[in-house]
């Protein structure tokens, strides 16, 4: 019964002559064969795919977009003033410059109420220094 579930117990694989096996692993001609395949039908199906673009591109160039007749009377219309952003670049180069001299100088934030700033580099040693504050232990 044991040699039901164990087909090979007991036996020499050198031995066994009725052993079925496989002649020959894989066909490669045949894998070979389906790859040349496939490649050739991926360059058929981008050829036809550039060449219908072409198509619809020229026929798409040979067609008059035609403008509509208040946008060609408006083309160099500008906003009324106060026009709000002229130089974005430029504008943004202020607000940076604007905020690094913030971050590093000394200046009164309210002078009524004696808050000042300080550099941020001089904020961090002294943060390091002295430590951040913490909270009380609770009492048992």
């Amino acid at each position: 019964m044991a040699e039901l579930h164990h087909p090979h117990a007991g036996h020499d694989a050198t031995s066994d002559a009725d052993a079925q096996r496989e002649h020959s692993d894989v066909n490669i001609g045949g894998i070979f064969g389906f790859a040349a395949g496939l490649l050739v039908v991926a360059v058929v199906i981008h050829l036809l795919v550039y060449v219908l673009f072409r198509y619809f591109d020229a026929r798409e160039s040979r067609q008059a977009t035609p403008q509509f007749p208040l946008a060609i009377a408006q083309e160099n219309r500008v906003p009324p003033e106060p026009r709000l952003q002229t130089d974005p670049r430029g504008d943004l180069a202020a607000l940076r410059a604007k905020e690094d001299e913030t971050l590093t100088t000394y200046g009164w934030v309210d002078r009524n109420a004696g808050v000042v700033r300080i550099p941020i580099d001089e904020a961090i040693r002294l943060t390091l220094e002295r430590g951040l504050p913490a909270r009380p232990e609770p009492k048992p």
